[in-house]
């Protein structure tokens, strides 16, 4: 899912996500739809897919990861939590019952729960305690969604009502992962994600915190890993059985930049490309295959807006398209070997 934590991904219209980087679904943030542009707004516009005119599915996160990346700026009590906000430092509570609002105004198709993503490292106690308030605000989110979810989302319900995920905390106590999951199935939601991944932990960690959590999880659900990752680590996660992924870096990176390949990621302004006049990547869309590297990299040189356009479309182009491919591995029944040889090929360092 390419991420648009604003209402839509950065530099790209709906169109390109569409025509371009064949993208089906994006993610939306609760914590930063709610200060800027407001509810009010989002409201009175008739949701966020009209408003940004994205017609296809969003999926929103409920802003519990803030309450780990804002962690300075905020207080957790069983109630919710209570942060000063990043824009003017103004007081603002954010309860279960408020993101799950918040994210049927904005109408999303699927909305996450609210959670804590614990930090790493910490202690297995601090973990325990947090995991605990994370499964009553489960249930706290999920009671106020089935009673009260279709008076708020701007969409006929009749077709089709707002999914909500759980999402597995635990840190990087096995039994700990295992116990969230179990405790978010009896529950029961639409699909399940692994959060509390990709907040400082070393590889090994991430990789085993999948392992901790999936196996616990129906199959016939989705399951979603939060946040991540480099193509490897995707590729790797599928291999434990995750269906889903979102991630700032194919945008990030590209506005510093950085390019994926095939063979790993490169840097644009590097002056070996300055005569290179081939396309970003053998297998790039066929719109950006007409603009050479040595072009693109003058465009970044010069600080032009649209090199940061078109690494970021191509970008979310490899994403997608390397998504696409290991649905196909897998119909095939040749994805280890499809991974094997993409991770051979794949050089990480740019």
């Amino acid at each position: 899912m390419p991420v648009g934590t604003q209402g839509m991904v950065k530099t790209l219209s709906p169109d390109e996500l569409v025509d371009i980087v064949d993208a089906k679904i994006i993610l939306g943030n609760t914590y930063h739809l709610n200060l800027r542009p407001g509810l009010d707004v989002i409201r009175e516009m008739g949701g966020l897919h009209k408003f940004s005119t994205w017609e296809k599915p969003i999926l929103t996160d409920s802003g519990g990861f803030q309450v780990w990346s804002l962690a300075k700026l905020r207080k957790i009590s069983e109630q919710g939590v209570e942060f000063a906000n990043h824009i003017d430092g103004a007081k603002t509570m954010l309860t279960p019952e408020l993101s799950m609002e918040i994210q049927a105004t904005i109408g999303s198709d699927i909305a996450m729960l609210f959670d804590e993503c614990p930090p790493y490292p910490c202690e297995k106690q601090y973990a325990a305690d947090s995991l605990a308030l994370t499964t009553r605000w489960a249930k706290r989110c999920k009671e106020w969604h089935q009673q009260n979810a279709n008076k708020h989302i701007p969409w006929d319900t009749s077709k089709q009502g707002q999914l909500i995920f759980g999402i597995v905390q635990g840190s990087t106590y096995a039994e700990l992962r295992e116990q969230s999951a179990r405790e978010l199935v009896d529950i029961g939601f639409d699909g399940y994600a692994v959060g509390g991944i990709s907040v400082g932990e070393p590889e090994h960690e991430m990789m085993r915190a999948i392992e901790n959590a999936v196996p616990f999880l129906p199959e016939d659900k989705p399951r979603y890993a939060m946040g991540l990752g480099t193509p490897p680590q995707m590729l790797e996660m599928i291999a434990r059985g995750v269906d889903m992924f979102d991630c700032v870096m194919p945008t990030r990176v590209a506005r510093h930049g950085t390019v994926f390949t095939a063979d790993g990621p490169i840097h644009i302004k590097n002056k070996e490309f300055e005569f290179d006049s081939r396309p970003l990547d053998e297998n790039t869309h066929p719109y950006l295959q007409k603009y050479s590297r040595s072009f693109i990299r003058h465009l970044f040189r010069a600080g032009e807006m649209l090199s940061l356009r078109l690494l970021s479309l191509h970008n979310l182009h490899f994403y997608l398209r390397l998504m696409h491919q290991a649905r196909e591995a897998i119909e095939e029944g040749n994805f280890t070997s499809f991974k094997n040889n993409f991770n051979q090929r794949y050089i990480q360092t740019p």
